[in-house]
């Protein structure tokens, strides 16, 4: 039997899928219940009145190029949210089974678990570490009944990099044993994006990646899953079938190529000069206990009084993250790079 196998649900593995219409572009459709005419003012290449491809061949090559990854282990999802529950829905037993996080990080993944009734075990970052992994900690935690253990790198919202060779010391350890997820949903921001992944993949190492950050298509929904070409087959079983709408594709198809994805990293030099600018500066504001380090959009701001500058912020019209909740961060603000004017003004309501 397969690792895979051995980890699954038993219901999924034995799950019929559904059986979406066939698709077959170079037929006249009369399978699909779907209406023969366009809808008045539907500009769409293909036509809203037809159902979108089911995985998209064409946006899964293309992202497969993006990512240096096989057609064959990529997944495209409604941003990486789908693709998290999608893989706690298909390896975690209600009552039976759990995940692994290591707060604070990425709410999500916790409340995935919970809505599928799986267990949740928290391995705390090492804080005064910079919230660096505790990699023997993580295995100590991982009993039998963990089937995933999610990593966030960089960490939301703490915004550092986790050790890569942690990383894939966890995976090397549990292989056989439970899937290790990387989010990376936030790794292009990083300042040498390489040290980010771990030194060679892993069969029980699932990535997950998005163009809602760096590539300013958070409203398109598109992430993606990168994992063991089983792993792909098991989610593909519970995935929704016409994930990705007919205008989505046909945008984000136009957004990657070579003109747009240059565009996008000049983008990201942009933010990365305003982030060292602004935390600089708000290092120096008068209510700044400490601005911690990021290779992220973001940053992690630590204030002696978080709640006047919440509403100074808001007076100023800008919105930043209340994390005072998560472990660790009862001081803490974060605060995503703006355009210059928007960062300006935040400078001077928080002097």
């Amino acid at each position: 039997m397969s690792w895979v196998r051995s980890l699954a649900r038993p219901d999924i593995l034995a799950l019929e899928p559904y059986a979406h219409a066939a698709w077959e572009p170079g037929l006249a459709r009369l399978h699909a219940n779907e209406l023969p005419w366009r809808t008045p003012g539907d500009d769409s290449q293909d036509g809203l009145n037809r159902y979108p491809e089911p995985q998209p061949r064409t946006l899964i090559e293309r992202l497969a190029a993006l990512y240096r990854s096989p057609p064959e282990t990529l997944l495209v999802t409604r941003g990486s949210d789908e693709a998290i529950d999608l893989l706690t829905r298909a390896f975690c037993r209600a009552g039976e089974d759990a995940i692994l996080v290591c707060p604070p990080t990425f709410g999500m993944y916790a409340a995935a678990a919970r809505i599928q009734g799986a267990r949740v075990v928290g391995v705390p970052l090492m804080a005064d570490r910079g919230f660096a992994l505790d990699a023997d900690a993580v295995l100590r935690a991982c009993t039998s009944d963990v089937k995933l253990v999610f990593l966030c790198s960089p960490n939301n919202p703490t915004g550092n990099l986790l050790d890569a060779t942690a990383i894939r010391e966890i995976a090397d350890a549990l292989a056989g044993r439970a899937l290790v997820v990387l989010d990376q949903a936030y790794i292009e921001f990083a300042a040498d994006a390489a040290a980010g992944a771990p030194p060679r993949p892993a069969p029980n190492l699932a990535i997950l990646r998005t163009l809602s950050k760096a590539h300013g298509l958070a409203g398109a929904r598109i992430g993606t899953l990168i994992a063991d070409a089983e792993v792909i087959a098991l989610a593909r079983k519970v995935i929704a079938p016409y994930a990705i709408t007919q205008q989505t594709l046909e945008l984000v198809l136009r957004l990657l190529w070579p003109p747009h994805l240059a565009q996008m990293r000049g983008r990201i030099g942009e933010i990365l000069a305003e982030r060292e600018r602004l935390r600089e500066a708000l290092a120096r504001a008068p209510q700044t206990i400490r601005v911690l380090p990021s290779e992220a959009n973001f940053f992690l701001v630590r204030l002696e009084d978080p709640a006047l500058a919440l509403e100074r912020a808001r007076s100023a019209g800008l919105l930043v993250r209340d994390v005072r909740g998560f472990p660790g961060l009862s001081d803490a603000l974060r605060v995503s790079v703006g355009t210059p004017e928007q960062n300006e003004r935040l400078l001077e309501a928080w002097q």
